[in-house]
């Protein structure tokens, strides 16, 4: 069965570089046989957090969310693409992840962090993680940090020089990590229901 993973990612910016990260990782996935999808939050358009999903009468959350609600609940894993903004995390991706919370519950979720600089995005990766336990996810320990994002990944998200030859041979642990954690809550699940 094939892995379906949403790739989210959150940039509002006009001149986003991460969406190439983002679209590297939904290539390269379905290149291994898996069944990525790309959610923008910017795309989506949820508003500032106002009421989650879950505290809507059934039936009255806005389309987009239900939607959302919906992919969320019958994906495999997650990978959570994320810039770093004065060290924390991009508040696009952080508004659209807090709309849910049980939709999130035992399944797992990767990091993949970028930045313009040398850090790579890391200290946006590492707030990230403990966010994402918090919601339910496993958190896988691989993860992906790309540095001088704009000299690793061209336009159409394919590596380039130096920093995209590492990205490259960063994947396939990132992406064996991630495989192993899916197939293996999927097991879990389909055998006993979750204890909440």
């Amino acid at each position: 069965m094939a892995d379906r993973i949403l790739i989210l990612y959150g940039s509002y910016r006009a001149d986003r570089m991460g969406i190439r990260l983002a679209e590297f990782l939904v290539d390269a996935f379905r290149a291994r046989g898996a069944e990525p999808e790309l959610v923008d939050a910017k795309a989506i358009g949820l508003p500032m957090l106002d009421r989650m999903y879950k505290e809507y009468p059934a039936g009255e959350a806005p389309p987009a969310m239900q939607a959302l609600a919906d992919k969320i609940r019958a994906a495999d894993a997650f990978v959570f693409v994320t810039g770093e903004y004065n060290w924390g995390v991009q508040p696009g991706l952080k508004n659209l992840t807090d709309h849910f919370l049980e939709e999130w519950y035992w399944r797992p979720a990767a990091i993949a962090s970028y930045s313009a600089g040398r850090f790579a995005g890391a200290r946006a990766g590492l707030a990230w993680h403990g966010t994402l336990s918090e919601m339910g996810m496993v958190v896988v320990s691989s993860t992906l940090a790309v540095g001088g994002i704009g000299r690793a990944l061209d336009r159409d998200g394919k590596p380039i020089g130096d920093g995209g030859a590492a990205l490259a041979k960063a994947f396939p642990r990132f992406a064996d990590d991630l495989g192993w954690w899916a197939e293996a809550a999927r097991a879990q699940r389909a055998k006993v229901a979750p204890p909440y």
